[in-house]
């Protein structure tokens, strides 16, 4: 039996669960409730809402004497904060608790929904999960329905000539919050997008559960997400002088 604490910081959404023998017991996140006013600002501060949904992960299986093996974490790539918050926790509670420490690739992630719920894909399909960067950049991989590697993960600007080899061979399906943006610059065939895939903690759940089963574990002190491009801070401009 192995029950694990999944964290999920890779992007604007947080979200925390908790999952017993694979199965979910327990999740929380910060997705918009129905009758919540739109938010003006993008984004929200990981650091002031995870610690909350942490302690409420922990409160829910200490009320119910159930003890923790592991703790989960999305590895990346992602927002730089996010991860760095995200991971810290992950951290800080393995530590904590004596539990081991499993970092989870976030692409793969994203492609857990999309394999649960769209299980008659084409044999030959192809699974391209996009994580936002900045204007036509974003974070991607390509994955077999089997979730082998086609393409490793890399930063990468989208034209027209994007993923062509692939497309012209292969079904390729786009998704997540990168996707959105390229809806208009892709437009093979062969390209086909799907909508409103949240990135969540309990989708973590099937691929920490292998980890744990081969006991790919990694070392709490010295993990790093993987950032993929170094954090370039921005300084804001000077009204009067726009520099």
């Amino acid at each position: 039996m192995s029950v694990i604490l999944h964290i999920e910081t890779a992007t604007d959404l947080c979200s925390v669960a908790v999952s017993q023998d694979s199965a979910i017991i327990f999740q929380t996140d910060n997705l918009p409730k129905e009758g919540d006013e739109p938010k003006k600002e993008k984004g929200t501060n990981h650091a002031s809402i995870l610690g909350t949904m942490v302690d409420e992960a922990l409160s829910f299986t200490d009320n119910h004497a159930i003890p923790f093996d592991a703790v989960a974490v999305s590895a990346g790539p992602g927002s730089y904060t996010g991860l760095r918050i995200g991971v810290s926790m992950a951290k800080g509670v393995a530590y904590g608790r004596n539990l081991k420490l499993i970092g989870v690739p976030t692409l793969e992630v994203q492609c857990v929904p999309i394999l649960l719920v769209h299980d008659d894909l084409p044999e030959d399909a192809l699974l391209c999960p996009m994580l936002d960067a900045r204007r036509m950049e974003v974070y991607t991989a390509l994955y077999t329905r089997a979730l082998k590697t086609v393409l490793p993960i890399q930063p990468m600007v989208i034209d027209e000539h994007a993923f062509e080899q692939q497309l012209n061979e292969h079904p390729v399906y786009f998704f997540g919050n990168g996707a959105e943006k390229c809806k208009t610059v892709i437009q093979h065939p062969n390209a086909h997008f799907f909508d409103g895939v949240p990135l969540l903690a309990k989708y973590m759940s099937p691929l920490a559960e292998k980890k744990f089963l081969h006991e790919e574990f990694e070392d709490v002190a010295y993990f790093e997400p993987n950032y993929l491009k170094e954090f370039q801070a921005t300084h804001a401009k000077n009204p009067l002088t726009g520099e």
